[in-house]
């Protein structure tokens, strides 16, 4: 395969930068971009170009009272005796749907001429068996290492009742959800986003009105988290 073609060391470039170039073609992608001059530029004008894509999406930060409203009805009323954490019952639903959450991180050098890429971080989204009524929903989401564009697939077939929506949202360790926008029901949706990681400690996908939440935190069962694990 001639790698000094543009538009193919384009195309493998950006899937490579997004996160959705994987398994054994990233590896064979990796071992080439040492030998490759035209690959490695790809690589540096793809990170460039989509940094500030990100810039341009604001990001919504919902009161606090409402995310613990959302938590309440999740979890219950919080008592005076200790409880497990947000992360022990997100551990627990994982456990329950029998899905394996995991996040790896791999660096390795190219030349000093070219910023090192680093391997995708993976989040496996398992289905809330809670919510299950509402939608059965998995999803694995691929994040580039310098937090600035996700990638999310789901792993069954969804079909939300007629003006639902599916929402993605950035749940932090403590206060607010951040809403990433909407999700496709097939093929992958991509968000690009300053800072994706940035207070982030896990995933979650919600059931809203179609068109998104009008509250700007989830008001819909949360069919789907993941946990993010760095």
């Amino acid at each position: 395969m001639d790698y000094s073609r543009r538009p193919l060391a384009d195309r493998l470039a950006a899937e490579y930068v997004l996160g959705t170039l994987r398994g054994p073609a990233r590896r064979r992608f990796e071992t080439l971009l040492p030998a490759h001059p035209v690959l490695r530029d790809a690589v540096t004008q793809w990170q460039q170009r989509l940094s500030p894509l990100s810039v341009t999406v604001e990001e919504v930060t919902p009161s606090a009272q409402v995310w613990r409203n959302i938590e309440t009805r999740l979890f219950g009323e919080r008592t005076p005796a200790p409880a497990p954490t947000l992360w022990q019952r997100l551990a627990l639903w994982r456990g329950l749907a029998g899905v394996a959450t995991a996040a790896t991180v791999a660096m390795f050098i190219v030349g000093s001429r070219v910023p090192a890429p680093q391997a995708p971080i993976i989040v496996v989204l398992g289905s809330n068996p809670e919510a299950a009524q509402a939608l059965n929903a998995s999803f694995v989401a691929s994040v580039t290492a310098d937090g600035r564009a996700l990638v999310l697939r789901p792993l069954n077939d969804l079909a939300p009742t007629p003006g639902r929506a599916l929402e993605l949202w950035a749940v932090p360790a403590q206060g607010a959800p951040r809403s990433l926008g909407l999700v496709r029901e097939s093929g992958a949706t991509t968000v690009l986003r300053t800072q994706l990681l940035r207070d982030t400690a896990a995933f979650a996908v919600s059931v809203e009105p179609a068109g998104g939440s009008t509250t700007g935190a989830p008001t819909g069962p949360i069919v789907s988290v993941g946990k993010l694990q760095i």
